[in-house]
């Protein structure tokens, strides 16, 4: 397998309005383990290679648990993950799953748990990594 394509060096200004929106969610207040999950959970369902590379590495980099992130995809059907840590789990999969929708229910979940901001600045981290996915997939970006 190769790159197909080079975005950031084809496109500099557009991966540069990609890199923008990251950028921005590095400097909000979302806990670096919400950051973590969201961007593996993601990368499992689009199942971008490169993505599950890197944030894995990122993430016990940062702390969390071989348990942890072996048990991501069967989530629901473990106790190593908080009330909110569920929430945004279920809402990072309905809004990378999009054509589906994302269900009143978890929706509401989320907002029990989270304030407005905190939900809002989560919403904007699963749109990003789905954005960094579609890239990765379609470019065939190659694990390091």
């Amino acid at each position: 397998m190769e790159t197909r394509i080079k975005i950031d060096k084809v496109e500099p200004t557009g991966y540069q309005a990609v890199l923008g929106m990251e950028k921005f969610i590095e400097s909000t207040n979302l806990s670096r383990t919400h950051k973590d999950l969201i961007k593996i959970r993601a990368s499992q369902i689009n199942g971008c290679a490169f993505c599950i590379d890197m944030h894995t590495k990122e993430a016990r980099k940062a702390g969390e648990t071989e348990q942890r992130i072996y048990a991501l995809n069967a989530w629901r059907d473990t106790p190593f993950f908080s009330e909110d840590e569920r929430a945004i789990l279920a809402l990072t999969e309905e809004v990378t799953l999009i054509s589906k929708h994302v269900s009143d229910d978890t929706y509401t979940a989320a907002a029990k748990v989270l304030d407005e901001k905190y939900l809002a600045d989560v919403i904007l981290a699963i749109i990003t990594i789905n954005i960094w996915n579609r890239i990765g997939i379609t470019t065939q970006l190659i694990p390091a």
